[in-house]
Formats: structure tokens, C-alpha cells, sequence
């Protein structure tokens, strides 16, 4: 569980308990110091215990995160220019909300986080994010309107800072859409066989495509990626070989990539 990953909220308080309730400012501080002495005596009792070793690292990870998320999503040391670059002041709510996901994201990045999840914002229930089984033209259309501009920005924004170089952005869904219509006509269906996902940075080969599908945009027919293949393209850019790197998992040591993935280096600047 230590490497599992915080929901945030649009919003001043984006994780549950993020302000400590005492008024004193150093109340908090015996709080954690008086409990900390009680777990290193039970400790000292018992031996290691992974439980308590365990929530003894939650507690810390989240006395840490006490003091930096409200500094994080604190966005009024922004320039103005930088809040209209990625869209804050637009008339849509949600185009709002992804615009600051994708600041708040760039925030983290400057401040080491090391992997961040954006993504688009609920929609009322006439769409889904993207998953559309009907009314795919305008589903499509408005989520593309609200990821545009902000995605742009945080591409603009984290080069002209000098982190894109050392920072993989990754922009994908589960699969792809069908060519050809579902049901009543106006939405397409799942298709795992050729679909398009793209990435920038991190050492990436930039302005190119790579790969092909048929003339229907149904199979991919030239140079085709499995999605093992970009995990392990990810993973060597990121300095790790996947077929050397496990980790232990239900009593087998497991790879990153299962037993399959080859880093493509038609991909690689």
C-alpha cells in the first residue's frame, strides 16, 4: 500500500483530513510524536510486525502530506497568463476542472512526485468520458473540447520549465472504437486490435508516427505495439529493464511485463 496512489478533488481541500484539527500549531506535532512513541513500544515488545510498521509509515506519509498539499493546490503564486494558458477562466465547468488537473499535475511534477494520474472530469449522464457505445460524434466532441487546451498547455508548460525532457507524458484509453457502427447506428463499439495512444518527453521521438492500421482503422498492420511493448519501451526510458526487474507478488516473483513486451526503439529519440 505504499505505493498506492491519492484521489484528489477539485477544490482548497482535495484529500480528506488534510488540515489538522488542532488550533495550536504544535499540537499536531505531539499528536504524532506521543503516538509514535507508543508504536515503537509495541514494537519493542513484539518484534516487527508489517501491520504496525505499516500504519506507522501511513501516518507519517500523511503528516507529510499535511504540510505540502495545501502549499500544492494553492495556485495564486500563478501568473495570469499561466491560469489562461490552460483555460481557468472558461465558461465550462469541466473544461475548468481538467484545466486544473493538468496545472496541479505540472505542480507535482516540479515538486517530485513521480507518477500522476489525470483524469476527465464526471459528465452529466447523457455522456461518458469516452466509452461511446452511442452518440459517439457528440461525446467525442466534448470531451475532446474539454482535454484540448489543457493538455496543450501542460505539454507547453513543462517544456518552457525544462521537465519535459525528463518527464513522459502517456495519453490513452482502455482500447480503441470500432470502424463501424453499434446498435442503433450513432455509436461504435470496443476494438482492441488497433487504436491510437500518444505519448511526448521523457526521451520519446517527437512529430512522428509510428505504426499503421488498415484502410477501414480496424487491425494495425504496420509496425503494431502491443501494449507490452510500450510498458517495456516506458520502463527503459525510465532506466529499468523489464526483463531483469520482479517483484513479489501471491509467492511468485512477477515481471513488469509478464513474460511478453520489447522496448521499440523506432520510438526512441
Amino acid at each position: 500500500t505504499g505505493y498506492r496512489g491519492t484521489i484528489f478533488k477539485p477544490g482548497n481541500h482535495p484529500v480528506a483530513n488534510i488540515s489538522p484539527l488542532g488550533k495550536r500549531a504544535g499540537a499536531q506535532r505531539n499528536k504524532l510524536h506521543l503516538l509514535r512513541e507508543l508504536d515503537q513500544g509495541v514494537l519493542d515488545r513484539l518484534g516487527r510486525v508489517d501491520a504496525l510498521e505499516s500504519a506507522i509509515a501511513n501516518y507519517e506519509t500523511a503528516a507529510r502530506m499535511q504540510l505540502a498539499v495545501p502549499e500544492l493546490v494553492d495556485i495564486r503564486d500563478e501568473s495570469q497568463a499561466t491560469c489562461q494558458l490552460y483555460g481557468l477562466e472558461a465558461d465550462d465547468k469541466h473544461r475548468r476542472t481538467y484545466a486544473l488537473e493538468c496545472l496541479l499535475a505540472r505542480r507535482m511534477v516540479e515538486r517530485g512526485v513521480r507518477f500522476v494520474e489525470i483524469l476527465g472530469p464526471e459528465l452529466e449522464a447523457r455522456h461518458n468520458r469516452w466509452d461511446a457505445h452511442k452518440l459517439l460524434v457528440e461525446n467525442h466532441t466534448l470531451n475532446a473540447g474539454i482535454v484540448d487546451r489543457p493538455i496543450a498547455a501542460l505539454l507547453r508548460d513543462l517544456k518552457r520549465r525544462g521537465l519535459l525532457e525528463t518527464t513522459i507524458v502517456v495519453w490513452a484509453g482502455e482500447f480503441g472504437r470500432t470502424p463501424f457502427a453499434e446498435g442503433d447506428g450513432v455509436g461504435r463499439d470496443h476494438s482492441p486490435f488497433g487504436f491510437t495512444i500518444w505519448v511526448a518527453g521523457g526521451g520519446f521521438r517527437g512529430g512522428m508516427t509510428y505504426g499503421a492500421t488498415d484502410e477501414f482503422g480496424y487491425h494495425a498492420i504496420e509496425n503494431p505495439v502491443e501494449m507490452y511493448d510500450l510498458h517495456a519501451t516506458i520502463l527503459h526510458l525510465l532506466g529499468i529493464d523489464h526483463t531483469r526487474l520482479t517483484f513479489r507478488y501471491g509467492g511468485r516473483d512477477m515481471h513488469l511485463t509478464d513474460v511478453h513486451g520489447r522496448v521499440v526503439d523506432g520510438m526512441i529519440a
